[in-house]
Order: structure tokens, then C-alpha cells, then sequence
């Protein structure tokens, strides 16, 4: 089932860049889905930066879409059929800078979509600018001074707008797989950051300050305990940074809101049945 997944397009990714252990781990959670699901029934939306290659390296349904509006164009493919998994894959650039309103209502809206931002902190494919979870003190061609402004905290703002599922994991492929799959399971928004780092303009070590949450005993259902979890680490210190699912609680899906939404996923109406 995996070789099916493969393209045979040549990768223009940095020779041992972290988002190829991305792409292997969604190639495993996808391969595990399809198990129990059609590959036409899996749509997969990338944006602008590098993490955007993903789409020509995976054989699936989908768009490479505009920087920043990534999940605009998720939730119009998941009104369009709400049958449909979607799964939306950015880079920090593409949703915490463009993409950041589209990103803060989708955790409102609730929708049934996987949204993945995979977070190396800095702009890579435009070679090294900041961006908007860049450490203070960075110090790149367009600022030689290095960064002034605070880096925003996105599991902090995930968890305040209202997102049912909000985790973060490494760029480690067994916890790609893992977290996707959890993710494919739950009913509503999941918010899954993929913290990594970038080889040629922003090589740090990150993985040896983690620690995974369910090993500490997290109760991911409590918001409280998921916001003191999320201030451990605000994307400039790096005294000790948690992993795993910080909150988890399923609510009423945005499909599930309106009549029309709710009877096209009742019917189980599929890609093929819209073809004909």
C-alpha cells in the first residue's frame, strides 16, 4: 500500500532535512487508513515554503494552495464533502504569519480537518527570515541585529480559540505516525505541531530538551493543566519542552451544524459519487 503513496518525483529538499521523516510518517499513518478507507476519500492541502513539497512526493488527492490560506481551501473541500478526510500540512511562516486568521477561527469553527505545521522557526525556502515564532536574538540577512519581538506561542492560541485536539511532536517519524493516527480519530479540529529544526538556517537541537506528556501523566482533558503545559515552552527558552496531546475533548463538528453539511455525511456520499 505505501508504494502506491510513492511519486517517483526527485526531492529538492536539503540532504537530510527533517520533513522527509515527516513524509514518511504521514506515508505510514496513510497507508494504516487506507487499510478502512478509499484513497480517493483523502485529500491532502499543502501552502507555500518548503513543507509544500510534500504534495509532490505523496500520491494523494488535493492542492498546493496559496501561501497562508491553507485551511480556507480545507474547509471548502470539507463543505464541499464533508465525507472526505482532510488533512491541510504548513510551515510556521505559512500559518502563524499569512495563514494566522485562517488558523484562529478554524480552531473556532471546529470542522472535522487535520491541520499539520511543521515549525523549524525560521522562513527557509526565502533562505533565513524570521518568523512569527523565530527565538529573540536570531540574527539572518534581514536582520543583522537579530529579532527584537517576543516569538508568539501557537499551543497557547490553539487552546484559547476553542481547537478540540492540540498536540505537538517531533520530526521523529514513529511519532508522526502515531500522532496522525490519534488525530484521523478524533472527531474535529487537530491541531498538530511538528517542531523541527532547519539544517542550513536554523540548526538546532531541540529533541533533547522533550519530554512526552503521557508519560508524565497529562490529563489531556483538562484545559487548565494543557495552558501550564503549553507555557513551558514559549519558542525562545529551551529549559524543558512537552510533547504529545495537550488537550483533547470533542465537541460539536462544524459539518454537523448545518442541515445540508449533515444530511450529504449521512448519506456517506463519496468523491466517486460526486464524479458521476
Amino acid at each position: 500500500m505505501k508504494k502506491e503513496l510513492n511519486t517517483g518525483v526527485k526531492s529538492t529538499w536539503c540532504p537530510g532535512c527533517n520533513n522527509f521523516m515527516v513524509l514518511a510518517g504521514l506515508k505510514n499513518a496513510i497507508a494504516k487508513e487506507l487499510e478502512k478507507s478509499d484513497k480517493d476519500d483523502i485529500a491532502i492541502v499543502t501552502g507555500i515554503g518548503c513543507h509544500a513539497k510534500l504534495f509532490d512526493y505523496i500520491n494523494m488527492n488535493g492542492i498546493n494552495t496559496l501561501h497562508g490560506r491553507v485551511l480556507p481551501m480545507c474547509l471548502g473541500i470539507k463543505t464541499g464533502n464533508p465525507n472526505l478526510k482532510v488533512i491541510g500540512f504548513s510551515g510556521d511562516g505559512d500559518a502563524y504569519a499569512e495563514g494566522i486568521e485562517h488558523l484562529i477561527h478554524a480552531a473556532r469553527y471546529n470542522a472535522d480537518v487535520k491541520y499539520v505545521v511543521m515549525n523549524n522557526q525560521v522562513f527557509a525556502l526565502t533562505v533565513g527570515q524570521p518568523t512569527p515564532t523565530t527565538k529573540l536574538g536570531f540574527k539572518g540577512k534581514t536582520n543583522p541585529e537579530g529579532v527584537k519581538l517576543s516569538p508568539l506561542n501557537p499551543i497557547r492560541i490553539m487552546l484559547a480559540s476553542g481547537a478540540s485536539f492540540v498536540a505537538r511532536v517531533s520530526s521523529d517519524v514513529k511519532q508522526i505516525e502515531w500522532i496522525l493516527e490519534e488525530a484521523f480519530k478524533h472527531k474535529g479540529f487537530a491541531f498538530i505541531e511538528i517542531l523541527q529544526s532547519c539544517l542550513i538556517f536554523n540548526n538546532i537541537n531541540l529533541k533533547e530538551k522533550m519530554y512526552l506528556l503521557e508519560k508524565e501523566g497529562h490529563n489531556k482533558g483538562d484545559m487548565g493543566s494543557a495552558m501550564k503545559k503549553a507555557e513551558e515552552f514559549n519558542y525562545d527558552s529551551t529549559d524543558k519542552i512537552p510533547i504529545g496531546i495537550f488537550y483533547q475533548k470533542e465537541r460539536e463538528i462544524f459539518e454537523d451544524k448545518f442541515k445540508q453539511l449533515k444530511d450529504l455525511k449521512n448519506k456517506g456520499i463519496s468523491w466517486k459519487d460526486i464524479q458521476r
